[in-house]
């Protein structure tokens, strides 16, 4: 039986015993909520990762950081990373461009591409630089502005290859161009899978 579901057990593991019935309740659903967290997020390391919970980048190497000095903080996560937790990112932040002045306006955003945000390890606001943007943003981007050539500069060693995977499953023309995009910005051949590039 899991821990959780032994319940003289877990009333003694929590210190909870002979104290009142609302007290055992709290706690223990306390318990039960930190325990499905501290599970979720190790199920949640390795989605776009490796066995060492490391996230990958689109050559199956550990994942290099999006935005540098002098540039605002990036990632979903705003740790630097083009990564997420899991489910919680709609938008799957994972692709690293150096970010132009027309994103916002090109794929239909509100217009924060000029704004300055807290800075990578310095005090103070700092300019976006490179930044980690959604995946359909970067495919609606290259649509939009006039093909692959209209990406100023895509850090491969900082591009999650979880995006890679997305757009392979997928059959959409703008996922593919985006996909190939991706491939010839980073020297991969069209024929590898990002199983290939992580064996």
């Amino acid at each position: 039986k899991p821990l959780l579901l032994q319940q003289p057990l877990v009333l003694h593991w929590l210190g909870v015993e002979g104290r009142p019935m609302a007290q055992k309740i709290l706690v223990c659903v306390f318990a039960a909520a930190v325990a499905s967290v501290a599970t979720l997020l190790q199920g949640c390391i390795g989605l776009a990762g490796n066995s060492s919970g490391h996230a990958l980048n689109v050559y199956g190497g550990n994942l290099s950081t999006c935005s540098g000095p002098g540039m605002a903080m990036t990632g979903f996560t705003r740790d630097g990373h083009c990564t997420d937790l899991g489910n919680d990112d709609a938008g799957s932040h994972h692709i690293c461009i150096k970010m132009k002045s027309d994103f916002c306006t090109v794929t239909q955003q509100p217009n924060w591409c000029g704004d300055k945000m807290p800075c990578m390890g310095q005090a103070g606001n700092c300019p976006i630089g490179n930044w980690c943007v959604c995946q359909w943003a970067f495919a609606t981007y290259i649509q939009m502005a006039g093909g692959c050539n209209s990406i100023v500069d895509l850090v491969c060693e900082a591009t999650n290859l979880a995006a890679l995977k997305a757009y392979q499953q997928s059959s959409a023309q703008e996922h593919l161009d985006a996909l190939a995009c991706i491939q010839q910005r980073c020297g991969l051949e069209k024929a590898a899978s990002p199983k290939q590039l992580v064996s």
